[in-house]
């Protein structure tokens, strides 16, 4: 999807999945976190998997040429045996001369569709036809 693509309010919701030991076994392997609690999930591991969730998504993904920002937080810490899914909503877009801006707010909501971690991700998005300079006299 490209940057004329985008709507204002414009919602995606990715498919659910539950979180397992072997979800927080390998996030723990590659980061190298000690849990207190064995039955905790790690809190950024529903961010990568709700980012990994939005591949499975019906629509195209956006033609992103820079991810410029992230803000994010943490609501209420996950327990395994909990299924997530992801809600991405269009909040701000602004056009450029060669791609856009658009800011879309993210949520990590869990099986009572209670939100749990959520925040803003700004990208520059491609436009379908760029603006072209103008022609001299």
């Amino acid at each position: 999807m490209y940057f004329e693509d985008v709507e204002i309010g414009d919602e995606d919701l990715t498919p659910a999945m539950t979180l397992t030991e072997a979800h927080a076994a390998l996030y723990r392997g590659l980061t190298g976190d000690a849990p207190d609690d064995p039955a905790a999930i790690p809190d950024l591991l529903p961010l990568c998997l709700s980012t990994g969730l939005g591949w499975r998504m019906a629509r195209p993904p956006l033609v992103v040429l820079a991810f410029m920002g992230v803000e994010w937080a943490i609501h209420r810490p996950l327990r395994i045996g909990e299924t997530v899914h992801g809600r991405a909503r269009a909040v701000v877009k602004r056009s450029m001369r060669e791609a856009g801006v658009i800011i879309e707010g993210h949520e990590i909501l869990d099986q009572r569709g209670d939100v749990v971690q959520g925040g803003r991700f700004t990208f520059l998005v491609a436009k379908r036809t760029p603006a072209r300079p103008a022609a001299s006299a």
